[in-house]
């Protein structure tokens, strides 16, 4: 008989703690609230064409680009990738094709998301919304030689294959 509420206490705690992590997985690694990131995105800024591309979430990531072109030129890019994982959702982000920088998910909203890492040198956070107008912006802030910085960048919906 003790043998049996032993057995049956052992499968009780395991379906719980089974439960439990399915659910904080499911959480974690869903990325569909990230949706309205995807596309073909563009804008001009000081002379700049800046154009940003998002792949739908799927299996577990979303792939991104962005360039600014400016005279005819590329003048900068970045390898984009959020990434869920079991413990967190990361924003990596490659600029100029270097060594990526990862960037843990720390605010989600229904059109609005907060990435950081408190140890990079600039920027902190990367920050990205959509507007009521349906301009999607980004935003990289923290700071820089002891100050506040920050630059933002607004793009509306382009043509596929830009």
């Amino acid at each position: 008989m003790h043998t049996s509420r032993v057995v049956i206490a052992i499968v009780f705690l395991a379906l719980i703690g089974f439960s439990v992590h399915a659910r904080a997985q499911a959480t974690v690694t869903d990325l569909t609230g990230l949706a309205w990131m995807a596309g073909n995105w563009s804008g001009v800024q000081g002379g700049v064409e800046m154009e940003e591309f998002w792949q739908t979430p799927k299996g577990n990531t979303m792939l991104g680009l962005h360039r600014d072109v400016a005279r005819g030129r590329t003048v900068s890019f970045e390898f984009l990738r959020i990434e869920a994982t079991p413990e967190a959702i990361i924003y990596w982000a490659s600029p100029r094709g270097r060594p990526a920088t990862p960037f843990r998910l720390i605010e989600q909203k229904e059109k609005r998301v907060v990435f950081e890492n408190a140890k990079h040198d600039f920027p902190q956070r990367v920050i990205y919304w959509l507007g009521d107008d349906g301009a999607l912006h980004a935003k990289i802030e923290g700071t820089m030689n002891g100050k506040p910085a920050a630059e933002e960048w607004t793009w509306r919906r382009a043509a596929a294959g830009y």
